[in-house]
């Protein structure tokens, strides 16, 4: 599969006038996937249907949501220091 952005576009545009908007949004997203750098071979095998795809055992009991992972190397931001939290400071006069 080793279409060229020309080719790509050629291919777009007859399914944009076969009314076959799904094809043709697929192949726009294959267009943005080269364009942006990627490789035809990762652009052949890109997940461009819009969905992410759901590993096993992400999903939390009970919702749809799925469980946020912090990106790596984040640190929780330090607790607040109980004997001033919730106090204004004084105006100086």
């Amino acid at each position: 599969m080793t279409d060229t952005l020309q080719d790509l576009q050629r291919k777009m545009d007859a399914a944009a006038s076969r009314l076959d908007f799904e094809e043709a949004r697929r192949i726009r997203d294959r267009i943005n996937l080269m364009r942006g750098g990627a490789s035809a071979s990762a652009v052949a095998q890109a997940d461009t249907s819009g969905l992410a795809r759901q590993q096993p055992g992400a999903m939390g009991l009970g919702t749809s949501r799925q469980r946020p992972s912090p990106p790596p190397g984040w640190k929780p931001p330090p607790k607040p220091d109980l004997m001033t939290s919730g106090r204004k400071r004084r105006d100086r006069p």
